[in-house]
């Protein structure tokens, strides 16, 4: 049984579904991709459905025989999820992924147009994989005014900057995010491996779900154990953080230099890099890459580096075959003059910190 292999039956069993599928078909047999509004083959109008995380030609019906119907976005945006009948009725027409929003920027400027369509191309990554995980996902704005998920897509004014962050359910992108040559620079300036809108969104969506299935609950005292007290003041050390630098030892302690600033950073980039992984997986699974005629020597983690048995068996084989398959895919991107797909070297600390977000995802 190869790597992946194992993988299969590692998520099929601790996640307590199937892989979520990343590859599908047209009904005329050509491969179609999440993106897509229509397959290039035959013509057909596609959609996807968050219900059956499918993507169909239309027309499609839902649970209730009535057609769905397309997000209010599609033709603003291209967005290609569809809606129930009953659902756009009452909730402004919008999909799963858009009525998560609150505040867009000025729309009639054609930059801000250009990077609204790329940031909601990546925020609906985020949410079918949030969908697929089972993880609790409600609107603030039409569906949970008190524990639902909103976002803000800000342009800085007049020289007033806009930080992307979280604060208590809501998310704040600064738009400039969504212009490529503008995130370089900030990469470099920042001394960051990786720094994508994906990434952004999957980071401070786990500050979101800390609140959500951490604060207050027995996970709490785990938590503190392996990432620290979230009690020091935050704002202190996010200055001496931008001061200072991070930490020398964050290479031994964290998965990267900025979680190394506070407890909270550190989940939250704990939390993104799990939901890289599992993405990553389940759509090498979906397109039936097999790693058996690939031996790329690794050290494996085993299960002293874990802090509790909690699913050890199963997750060890996850994150050992992930190594391996970022071994070789790191391999390609230097075939091509790229920088590493995948450039983080994890710590036995890192991955201890893996498995707790591992474990408070799959009992959530």
């Amino acid at each position: 049984m190869g790597p992946l292999d194992l993988l299969v039956e590692r998520l099929q069993g601790a996640l307590h579904r199937p892989p979520a599928a990343r590859s599908w078909r047209c009904r005329c047999g050509a491969p179609v991709f999440f993106g897509n509004t229509r397959c290039l083959r035959c013509g057909a109008e596609l959609g996807f459905v968050p219900e059956t995380l499918s993507l169909q030609a239309l027309p499609i019906a839902g649970a209730d025989g009535q057609l769905l119907q397309r997000c209010a976005n599609h033709p603003t945006i291209g967005c290609n999820w569809l809606v129930p009948p009953r659902e756009a009725a009452s909730l402004g027409g919008l999909c799963r992924a858009c009525r998560l929003n609150r505040t867009l920027p000025d729309l009639g400027l054609e930059e801000n147009r250009r990077a609204w369509a790329a940031i909601e191309s990546a925020k609906r990554r985020l949410v079918m994989q949030l969908l697929a995980l089972g993880l609790p996902l409600r609107s603030r704005m039409v569906e949970d005014p008190v524990r639902g998920l909103v976002f803000d897509f800000l342009r800085p004014v007049d020289g007033v900057p806009v930080r992307t962050g979280h604060m208590a359910g809501l998310i704040t992108l600064n738009v400039e995010e969504a212009d490529d040559a503008r995130r370089e620079q900030i990469r470099q300036s920042l001394h960051e491996p990786y720094r994508t809108l994906l990434g952004h969104l999957r980071h401070e969506v786990g500050h979101y779900y800390w609140d959500r299935l951490v604060a207050g609950t027995p996970w709490l005292a785990p938590f503190r154990m392996r990432f620290g007290d979230e009690r020091e003041d935050y704002a202190a050390a996010q200055q001496r953080h931008y001061a200072q630098g991070p930490a020398p030892d964050w290479p031994q302690r964290c998965i990267s230099a900025y979680a190394s600033s506070h407890p909270w950073e550190d989940w939250a980039e704990s939390f993104a890099h799990y939901l890289h992984l599992v993405d990553t997986v389940e759509t090498a699974l979906s397109y039936g890459l097999s790693a058996d005629d690939v031996e790329m020597p690794i050290h494996p983690f085993g299960r002293d580096a874990l802090d509790s048995d909690d699913d050890a068996p199963r997750f060890l084989r996850l994150l050992n075959g992930w190594l391996e398959l970022t071994a070789v895919l790191n391999e390609l991107s230097r075939s091509m003059g790229q920088p590493d797909f995948y450039p983080f070297v994890l710590s036995r600390p890192a991955v201890a910190k893996l498995h707790l977000v591992h474990r408070v995802v799959i009992h959530c």
